[in-house]
């Protein structure tokens, strides 16, 4: 992708280190235990995190990777809120 001054190899990466992240995010709360509202508050933090990483990059080159992360990040706080309504809907008698 030399239009938008960032290699193929490097956009690939870009892509792959939120991916990397949301995973292990994932694999460590399955392995503790941990409730599904904080997992997506966690993946929704990374995803946000590195959106604002992205915007920074030289060139423009992670700029659409930062939109399409930012939605997706908004998208799983929605989910976590679900889940919490859930939570507490279930909770009630």
């Amino acid at each position: 992708m030399t239009h938008n001054g960032v290699d193929i190899v490097d956009y690939v990466l870009y892509t792959m280190y939120p991916t990397a992240a949301f995973f292990a995010i994932g694999l460590v709360a399955k392995k503790t235990g941990l409730r599904q509202l904080y997992v997506y508050i966690a993946q929704a933090l990374v995803c946000f995190g590195f959106a604002v990483a992205y915007m920074f990059i030289p060139l423009g080159g992670g700029q659409g990777l930062a939109v399409i992360l930012g939605m997706f990040g908004a998208l799983l706080l929605f989910m976590a809120r679900k889940q919490k309504l859930q939570a507490k809907a279930s909770a009630e008698p």
